[in-house]
């Protein structure tokens, strides 16, 4: 009588070196999830049809590893793990077809390259990463230094604005001081040559006859086209 475990279980593929398609020793392990079938043909085949059915799992991974990973380069075993999964999945299905188990999953454990090689892996992707930020800190400052530059220019623009605005502000007042000027102080200017014609006169010896009861002032006023100043009205003595 046998006894047949009829739960998932796990088997390892165990680390085996397999030769990539660049020729590069990859160290390489996976795991296969199965599980007998639990109605009574299927169990008879898995102690009938197959000796040790674990162990031909493992060896039927390994071989089935190697062939895969033989056409990949050792780049794209790595970046197409799923793929991998797949068709490793996929084989032990159809080879294990009649022996009365199921494989429910593989997995896929390492894919190590050779330690000269993964070194120099590190070095090329610690050089990409340095790369990437030093144009990152390049970035950073000409943005820093571009910003910097848009604010000295706004900066300038608004002092060159005031100084317009109080050029302008200046050239008005200037303007209205003129036009007050002609307004209210052309009639003075011409009383005022008035007066220097007179002065002139009188520097001349000319003579001046002025009437009795009549101010000085008002003469010259009269001369010079100046309304005359009136004279307060005197009270009259009691």
């Amino acid at each position: 009588m046998y006894q047949i475990n009829i739960t998932e279980q796990m088997v390892d593929a165990e680390p085996q070196e397999i030769i990539t398609f660049d020729n590069l020793n990859a160290k390489v392990d996976a795991q296969v999830y199965f599980k007998v079938k639990a109605d009574e043909e299927d169990a008879k085949n898995c102690i009938y049809n197959v000796n040790n059915y674990q162990w031909q799992i493992v060896n039927l991974a390994r071989t089935t590893l190697r062939n895969i990973i033989g056409t990949l380069t050792l780049k794209s075993a790595n970046s197409e793990r799923g793929k991998i999964n797949d068709e490793l999945h996929k084989t032990l299905m159809s080879e294990t077809a009649h022996w009365g188990i199921e494989i429910v999953r593989t997995e896929l454990k390492e894919i190590d390259p050779p330690k000269d090689v993964q070194e120099t892996m590190n070095k090329v992707v610690k050089a990409e990463n340095e790369k990437i930020s030093a144009v990152d800190f390049a970035t950073a400052t000409e943005t820093v230094a571009d910003g910097q530059k848009r604010a000295e220019i706004k900066k300038a623009e608004g002092i060159k604005q005031a100084r317009i605005l109080q050029a302008e502000g200046e050239a008005e007042a200037i303007r209205l001081v003129n036009e007050a000027a002609n307004k209210y102080f052309t009639g003075n200017a011409q009383v005022l040559r008035k007066l220097e014609a007179v002065e002139h006169s009188l520097q001349n010896n000319a003579k001046i006859v002025v009437p009795a009861n009549t101010e000085l002032v008002n003469v010259i006023g009269e001369m010079a086209g100046v309304l005359p100043l009136k004279r307060e009205a005197k009270e009259e003595k009691k």
